[in-house]
């Protein structure tokens, strides 16, 4: 195919498919090579097209760019244009290999075997096919990154004499999440949020630490299951706590993964476990024909082994190159994408956060960052962060309403959750963690350690049990630092009006700062 006819390649348009831009403009890269072979596949976040102007801006997620940044309008041209300018999109180039075919890319390759870009191509169809080319090594040139560091977030990388690149993709066939680099996540990598934590809790006595840390692990355990609306019992929420406190302790792989569901189910009568064995979905059945309403539809149950294998090498090798937050957000979103088991997903998802943050040894030791309450408080932006990839990804996929309620998929969905862009995913898990160390973890020890101050003050006005101190505290905090009538007429009638006033005064010394 790779004599395609020049008119293959549209001409301006002011719609592109779904989407309208931002003026009428060539579509180029991989919109045009999506437009011109027909790929069936979710649209990505950023497209391209060339404007008839020469200024280059961003705008409703086109990049437009001047007619001299033109491609030539065959295949090599818009390859090139998109490598160069939009970076790598291995689901559109993995579904474009299989239509264009071997020939095409030989092509590419024959006619400039030392460039950089038909090098990268020829290394990129051999890695995702799992297929040879008829080409000869390459001749003698520089090495060249097949992840262009500028782009995207790419691991060490590999050398490859026969393609003389260096594969640093952050992945496997199996599962290749890239997030692009972006200002945004530029400037919170630069803040060293590790560093920041460690200086807080250096700062703390470790007795207060301790228990600020036991506060942040159940707050994290109870927001969980509250994100799911989940109202456990509190010896799950203890368990679940307890698992989440060792994470990163050991390796991430089917047996773990089954372990950590039988936590969070409890009784398990209703569900079954282990990895799905049918169809799966989110969203909501009809009420009167119990039809599935789906707002994400989850991979198909033949393709969960390659994809869970492909997760489990992952968080093995290429999550120790990449930023931990970056690598956190690939491994946990991916996999609530596949949304492996019935049930216990979303808790699942959240716990792989905590895996790889603290396998890195990102938090500081004991700490667990409350990662889930951060989300629980966000939960719009939680939806949408999901919806930035399962929005695009729904209608892509054909499926029909199974007799139970479920959804059975009709067309090959697998790289839909092996190859996604996860950088709405890296900035919002980026925004959570900030969050906790720059909020929840400074507030829960100045919290304890005004409690502390608080109860000694109290002991020197009258003696007074822990438990009956926390219900004085809750009463004062409660009721803008004075005791309500009702708590002076019952609870603590016993105290005098004088020291009633102190104990007042011991509130507002000790909790005007600690206490928003």
């Amino acid at each position: 195919m790779e004599n395609l006819p020049k008119d293959r390649f549209s001409g301006p348009v002011a719609i592109f498919q779904t989407r309208r831009l931002p003026e009428t403009a060539t579509p180029a890269g991989y919109a045009a090579l999506i437009d011109a072979f027909g790929l069936d596949l979710p649209l990505p976040r950023r497209l391209a097209a060339i404007g008839v102007r020469h200024r280059v801006y961003e705008k409703d997620g086109w990049q437009v760019l001047t007619p001299r940044h033109a491609p030539s309008a065959d295949l090599a041209g818009h390859l090139t244009f998109a490598l160069k300018y939009e970076g790598l999109d291995l689901l559109i180039l993995k579904r474009l290999f299989h239509v264009v075919g071997a020939n095409a890319i030989e092509a590419i390759v024959r006619a400039a075997p030392t460039g950089s870009y038909a090098r990268r191509l020829w290394f990129l169809y051999e890695w995702l096919l799992g297929r040879t080319l008829d080409l000869p090594t390459a001749p003698p040139s520089a090495y060249v990154p097949v992840v262009d560091p500028q782009q995207h977030y790419a691991g060490r990388g590999v050398t490859s004499t026969r393609h003389r690149v260096r594969n640093n993709l952050p992945g496997t066939p199996s599962f290749c999440p890239l997030v692009a680099v972006t200002p945004a996540l530029e400037a919170f990598r630069q803040r060293d949020l590790a560093a920041e934590a460690r200086r807080i809790v250096a700062n703390v006595p470790a007795d207060l630490m301790a228990r600020a840390a036991a506060f942040l692990l159940l707050k994290d355990s109870k927001s969980s299951f509250a994100i799911e609306g989940e109202h456990p019992s509190q010896d799950r929420i203890r368990r679940w706590g307890q698992a989440i406190a060792e994470a990163g302790r050991r390796p991430i792989d089917v047996d773990e993964l089954d372990r950590l569901q039988r936590i969070i189910i409890g009784d398990a009568r209703f569900v079954r476990l282990g990895l799905r064995q049918e169809g799966g979905f989110v969203g909501e059945h009809d009420r009167d024909t119990r039809m599935a309403l789906p707002d994400h539809i989850s991979a198909r149950h033949e393709d969960l082994p390659d994809l869970i294998r492909g997760l489990i090498a992952f968080d093995r090798t290429a999550a120790e190159t990449l930023d931990p937050v970056i690598a956190a957000a690939v491994l946990a979103f991916g996999f609530v994408y596949v949304h492996p088991f019935e049930d216990g997903n979303g808790r699942l998802h959240r716990y792989l956060i905590h895996h790889v943050l603290a396998e890195r040894g990102f938090n500081p030791p004991g700490i667990v960052f409350p990662v889930s309450a951060a989300i629980l408080d966000r939960m719009k932006d939680y939806r949408d962060t999901l919806e930035s990839y399962s929005g695009r990804l729904l209608p892509s996929i054909r499926w029909e309403p199974t007799a139970t309620g479920n959804v059975k998929v009709l067309n090959d969905t697998a790289d839909f959750y092996r190859f996604f862009d996860a950088t709405p995913h890296a900035q919002f898990l980026y925004e959570c963690v900030d969050r906790t160390i720059e909020v929840d973890l400074p507030a829960e020890t100045r919290f304890l350690g005004a409690y502390d101050g608080f109860r000694r003050a109290v002991s020197e006005i009258v003696d007074m049990p822990d438990r009956t101190v926390g219900l004085l505290l809750q009463f004062l905090r409660q009721n803008n630092g004075v005791l309500s009538k009702r708590a002076t007429d019952n609870e603590f009638a016993a105290l005098t009006a004088p020291e009633i006033e102190r104990i007042e005064r011991a509130f507002a010394d000790h909790f005007s700062e600690a206490v928003a």
